[in-house]
């Protein structure tokens, strides 16, 4: 959608545009349909936080008749800007701004062809020609210019259907509308498992806000239920609270003259440190000058160390219950928790660059930062807070740390062996009739890419990361990490999901040529150079650089022509 508004807005008549969509809507995609919500799903963004399409969601449900508001139980004269708002309904603002910017392309004179339930089989490179051949079940081929792949999220299945109550994902989440008398495993502890547990709940109890305060009762026929989430930290996510630059930008970041200047002065590689010097912690200087000389010495591991220090030494539940009430507050007074807000633009700040990091750093990222900033800009719904309180003050809710090496392994008769060692350092392994693998959309390999002939033909490449020191790189693979390996030059690099690309998401194949022909911009397969890929804010961001570089290559192409 963001793709083809850039497209709308650019004034230029002489485009013409085939869009293919595997289902009957477009705009919703999976996490605002039927495939990734049910009614209890709420977003974790707001109508101030979301970036420009056509209208307002404030402006779009004073449209609304009365029968949908009811449904979603929304009051418009009561609406504002800083909501949240039921999944399905935000599925369908999407879907009515998809159809506004197909308006404004036929006004503005841009041919647009829509084909509904259309699913793209394979794309085909044709360099000979300078065209990409779009392969669709049950329908001629078709040949472009350009393309660009947006198919977005992908759950695969591996034991899901052969095992019983083993679920790969919670999505399509109606399938999680089951009774089930007895505990239940969740993989996992942040959004994700909130989309199950808040399904489950309904399923097997319900809600009832009593003196103000939300509290659970248990279905008569489930008195057994009770959920189990298992997590690597046994941390739940952090609450949203108000923001005070809700819409992430490059402005105040790095420029791409500093990026570079610091990747010519480092060996060739962009540092992680001095990401986290810039677009981190001298962000505080001016805003928070007490919370700025707590960390101005800290290197990024004493800085994880002292924030995860809290969490780690308070109990879960506890520790989120003085969050909400932190988050209440900071709603309240419409003050941010600026630091929690700085490691957002942080996170944005690394998405674009890290693929220019060494493989020193992108493991730190992996490995220290990155598991902070998953847990504190989860921005957990108010709502989902104030079910997953209730449930675990009836007693129905715990969360256990399980390691990195925990193993839930499936048993064929139905259900896992939850494996793992715990906080006494005891190896464990408990028995669970149903299992929800909830740890949110996986970096797919490249062995996962869908489109074959991209993969056979070399067209594509899979992502990898240099090691800047011979000697760590040499270390790695002493120590039999099977994602590090060794060139004939000497050189060693360190494996990362998914495909190479570019800046400007185009594809590069194995000798390291781009393609201009062909843009990824589907999720599970830009993982390795896109760390924190999720948002409307990185579609916005993505959107501008592809459509920047697809006008930019026409234009030259046109002046070619001429000359």
């Amino acid at each position: 959608m963001f793709a083809f508004k850039r497209l709308v807005d650019s004034d230029r008549k002489d485009i013409e545009i085939d869009i293919f969509e595997s289902k009957k809507q477009l705009g919703a995609g999976m996490p605002y349909s039927p495939e990734g919500a049910n009614f209890e799903h709420v977003t974790n963004v707001s109508d101030n936080e979301i970036p420009e399409i056509v209208t307002s969601i404030e402006e779009w449900v004073q449209t609304l008749p009365e029968e949908t508001l009811s449904k979603f139980s929304i009051d418009k004269e009561k609406f504002n800007e800083f909501k949240v708002l039921p999944r399905l309904l935000f599925g369908q603002y999407l879907s009515a701004q998809f159809d506004l910017l197909l308006k404004k392309a036929e006004t503005a004179g841009i041919l647009t062809h829509v084909h509904y339930e259309s699913r793209v089989e394979d794309i085909v490179d044709l360099p000979e020609v300078q065209k990409v051949e779009i392969e669709v079940a049950g329908k001629k081929n078709k040949q472009f210019d350009c393309v660009i792949v947006c198919t977005g999220h992908n759950w695969p299945k591996k034991h899901e259907g052969v095992v019983p109550g083993y679920f790969d994902s919670p999505y399509p989440p109606a399938k999680l509308k089951i009774k089930t008398n007895h505990p239940v495993a969740i993989k996992g502890s942040s959004l994700t498992a909130i989309d199950a547990i808040r399904t489950l709940a309904r399923s097997n109890g319900s809600f009832e806000k009593k003196d103000g305060k939300v509290v659970f009762h248990s279905a008569p026929e489930s008195p057994e239920f009770r959920l189990v989430m298992h997590s690597r930290n046994g941390m739940l996510p952090a609450v949203r609270f108000h923001l005070e630059e809700p819409l992430l930008s490059n402005e105040s970041l790095l420029s791409q003259e500093e990026i570079e200047k610091n990747i010519a002065e480092n060996g060739g590689f962009l540092s992680l440190d001095f990401i986290f010097d810039k677009d981190f912690k001298e962000l505080f200087v001016d805003k928070d000058p007490e919370f700025y000389s707590f960390i101005k010495a800290l290197s990024i591991e004493q800085f994880v160390e002292a924030m995860m220090g809290l969490r780690e030494h308070t109990e879960a539940f506890q520790l989120f219950k003085a969050e909400y009430i932190e988050a209440e507050k900071s709603i309240k007074q419409k003050k941010s928790i600026y630091w929690k807000e700085m490691l957002a633009v942080l996170s944005f700040a690394m998405n674009y660059p890290a693929k220019y990091m060494s493989a020193e750093d992108m493991q730190r990222l992996q490995k220290v930062l990155m598991p902070l900033i998953s847990i504190v800009i989860a921005f957990a719904p108010q709502s989902s807070c104030e079910e997953l309180l209730a449930l675990h003050d009836a007693g129905k809710l715990d969360i256990i740390s399980v390691g990195e090496d925990s193993e839930a392994e499936p048993v064929s008769e139905g259900g896992v062996n939850y494996v793992y060692t715990d906080d006494k350092d005891i190896e464990q392994s408990v028995y669970y009739k149903t299992f929800v693998d909830c740890v949110g959309q996986p970096h797919l390999a490249f062995d996962a890419f869908p489109f074959k002939s991209l993969v056979e033909k070399k067209t594509i490449s899979p992502a990898r990361i240099k090691f800047k020191s011979a000697e760590k790189g040499s270390e790695a693979l002493a120590e039999g990490n099977k994602k590090v390996t060794k060139e004939a030059n000497g050189a060693y690099y360190l494996s990362l999901p998914g495909i190479t690309i570019t800046d400007n998401f185009e594809v590069v194949d194995n000798h390291g040529t781009v393609n201009n022909r062909i843009y990824m911009m589907a999720v599970p397969y830009i993982g390795g150079y896109n760390p924190d890929y999720s948002g409307l804010d990185f579609c916005e961001q993505a959107s501008a650089n592809i459509v920047e570089s697809i006008l930019e290559i026409e234009k030259g192409k046109l002046l070619e022509t001429e000359s």
